[in-house]
């Protein structure tokens, strides 16, 4: 009998989901769609997609692994004061390469040619969030998306992208 996978995904296979968003300073300078081209141009797949604008309660619980820290606060009310833009991406070890892609938190520390070195500047407007692992992953994709939001689909370059097994 076949274990059914869940709408977050099974980490360490080609089923592995991440969660990524586009914070309100990448959604109001226009770059979601070159987030989401450098995620495809990668080879991973999207899965779930959804602009919505979180609650200062939704960013706290997103960011809860933080609430001790002096700057969870300014992070909730930044968070939820605009729009964002969830995305669900999946492949083959898409939570290191989705945050690899990301670039490190901190811009000044990202490498040009990630999201963050090319196209931010301070900490507090990072351009985007992405799962830091496996658990984190899961339980963000649970909090954002509900199963029925997440689209199991084969792409047709699968096996461009994918060595067969």
């Amino acid at each position: 009998m076949s274990e059914e996978k869940s709408h977050a995904g099974t980490p360490g296979t080609r089923t592995e989901r991440t969660f990524i968003a586009v914070k309100p300073d990448g959604v109001q300078r226009g770059l979601v769609g070159e987030i989401i081209k450098r995620f495809e141009n990668k080879g991973y797949k999207l899965a779930g997609l959804k602009m919505l604008q979180p609650t200062k309660e939704q960013a706290g619980q997103h960011y809860i692994d933080l609430k001790d820290k002096p700057f969870y606060n300014d992070l909730c009310n930044y968070f939820s004061s605009g729009p964002i833009v969830a995305m669900c991406w999946e492949g083959t070890g898409v939570i290191k390469g989705g945050r690899t892609l990301l670039g490190a938190t901190r811009p000044a520390d990202s490498a040009p040619g990630t999201i963050r070195g090319d196209f931010a500047v301070e900490v507090d407007r990072n351009i985007c969030h992405g799962s830091d692992g496996p658990e984190g992953a899961v339980r963000e994709l649970n909090f954002w998306f509900k199963p029925e939001e997440i689209v199991d689909w084969t792409s047709c370059v699968a096996s461009q992208v994918y060595a067969s097994k």
